[in-house]
């Protein structure tokens, strides 16, 4: 797909065009239960994100992560960024709600969604106006992807079968990176499991065309500052 047919498609624009491609995410808590928040408001959260210069948001609206479609929804009333709604997406009615709760982009799980589902979905992002933010965790689940030029592919560094409670495996990533290039994404993402401004420059050094980003940031104490360090990470990286 051509920049000119992404019009329309405003988190994916946002994302190609950023110099620091990171989807910022506003979760409630960890895959552990933990508090992530700390007594700020989505809109502190919101605010630091877009102070850090933030492409898109993620919110989680899962509930395993304390989330609701109510959060999207306030997120939406806060920013003019695109947002992704992060959530188990099945079914096409869930697809026309993320719309007019605000979300520019929707997460579709690979490994939940048989092949005819992730096509009809994809297509339902697409008709819809949202961009298919598809996540996959191995190679097989490559081959379900319809219009992969026209979807973010992201490589979850963790397993939903765990509920997401190990650290995480960066090396999914990268083994996955040259498949997921060659399947035609015009953004491919590593999410999860990014625990640090220098693993952030190292991804986007192999190749990533942007990350996704949430504990790590909501336990920072300044988004912008994690931003710099990724910045100062990527020029030193450059001249190795």
């Amino acid at each position: 797909m051509t920049k000119q047919n992404r019009t329309g498609f405003p988190f994916l624009e946002a994302l190609l065009a950023s110099p620091t491609p990171v989807v910022m995410e506003v979760k409630r808590r960890d895959a552990h239960g933990y508090d992530l928040v700390g007594g700020r408001t989505p809109a502190a959260i919101v605010g630091s994100y877009e102070v850090a210069g933030a492409p898109c948001i993620s919110v989680v609206t899962g509930r395993w992560f304390g989330g609701s479609p109510a959060l999207l929804r306030d997120v939406a009333a806060l920013t003019d960024l695109p947002l992704l709604q992060k959530d188990f997406i099945t079914r096409k009615d869930q697809i026309r709600t993320a719309k007019e709760l605000g979300a520019s982009a929707v997460l579709l799980t690979a490994a939940l969604l048989p092949a005819t589902s992730m096509s009809t979905l994809v297509t339902e992002c697409l008709l819809t106006g949202l961009t298919p933010f598809v996540e996959v965790t191995d190679e097989s689940e490559l081959e379900a992807v319809h219009h992969p030029e026209e979807c973010v592919i992201a490589v979850n560094n963790k397993d939903i079968k765990t509920r997401e409670r190990g650290a995480g495996d960066l090396g999914r990533s990268l083994d996955l990176l040259p498949a997921v290039r060659a399947l035609g994404t015009a953004c491919p993402v590593s999410a999860s499991g990014i625990d640090g401004p220098a693993t952030a420059a190292e991804l986007l050094d192999a190749g990533f065309g942007g990350l996704l980003v949430g504990t790590s940031l909501l336990r920072t104490g300044s988004p912008a500052a994690w931003v710099d360090a990724m910045a100062a990470a990527r020029k030193e990286l450059a001249v190795r």
